[in-house]
């Protein structure tokens, strides 16, 4: 497939589908550095338990997530974010899903970190704390305390959501008595926390998440091209002229924004699925320049 291919349907990813091939594309590039260097890259982006030599690596608090140890590791880490992602951004937007993901990253490796600094006989002495499951969990516990009494379908039952979340939870905290892993549980717990109190405080009219959210606004502004002004013209036009011109995009509008209800009714009652190619397109290119 050519790289103009590539990118287009990339580009028609939602956000947790675009987190997903980043952490797959992370797994393969670090698993052929291991067979073709015969070292794995992951020393340099995993947390480390001790603090000062995090401090050495600060970068780690947010890079750990993007690794994992194994492909079960990473394949159940992302079936999860896959689930929820597609549940979460029916609510809110991609923006609020990263802000809800790394809070989740940030807080659980924080956790880890100062569990181990506290308590340093609780944690395995030769551990590092690597993999997505703090972000997954926190995007899960925001979506379950924020509709805990929606149903969802698991296997053979209809679940509420806040079931799902207790279920997921008590996981975490029956396995930390019994020893292994007990960081990675740690870090899942400080990641539904957040998610918790995240949900809590919005259905408050509180959004705790707001000033990290301004941060990832200037990050991403950072690598976006700078427009180029285009050179100001006087252009002189009669006002009939003006009047009609108005009209024309004000029917453009109109017509654009009627195509794109029947298709939200199309999908509303068939599913995506049921949409032509030409729809499809159509329904991506107005939201991209929306």
């Amino acid at each position: 497939m050519a790289t103009g291919g590539i990118r287009y349907y990339y580009t028609r990813l939602n956000i947790a589908e675009k987190l997903i091939v980043l952490n797959v594309l992370v797994f393969v590039l670090d698993g052929l550095s291991l067979a073709l260097l015969g070292k794995s890259t992951v020393n340099w982006f995993q947390l480390p338990k001790e603090f000062f030599d995090f401090l050495g690596q600060p970068w780690a608090l947010v890079t750990y997530s993007f690794f994992h140890g194994g492909f079960w590791h990473l394949f159940w880490n992302m079936l999860m974010l896959y689930f929820i992602g597609r549940i979460f951004l029916n609510l809110f937007d991609a923006k609020r899903f990263l802000t809800v993901y790394f809070l989740g990253v940030l807080v659980g490796g924080l956790v880890f970190l100062l569990s181990y600094n506290i308590f340093p006989t609780l944690i395995d002495q030769n551990t590092a704390l690597i993999g997505a499951s703090a972000g997954v969990i926190a995007v899960l516990i925001f979506i379950c305390a924020y509709i805990p009494n929606q149903e969802v379908r698991v296997i053979f039952f209809n679940v509420k959501l806040w079931y799902v979340g207790v279920f997921f939870v008590l996981i975490d905290l029956l396995q930390i008595p019994y020893g292994g892993n007990i960081g990675g549980h740690l870090a899942h717990l400080g990641g539904a926390l957040l998610g918790y109190l995240y949900a809590r405080q919005l259905l408050n009219g509180n959004d705790i998440g707001e000033g990290f959210s301004k941060l990832l606004d200037s990050i991403g502004n950072l690598f976006r091209p700078r427009e180029k002004k285009a050179p100001m013209k006087t252009v002189y036009k009669k006002n009939a002229t003006g009047k009609r011109g108005s009209k024309t995009v004000d029917y453009d509008k109109e017509a654009k924004q009627r195509r794109i209800d029947a298709i939200l009714d199309k999908i509303s009652k068939s599913g995506y699925e049921s949409l032509s190619q030409a729809e499809k397109d159509f329904l991506f290119k107005a939201g991209k320049e929306d």
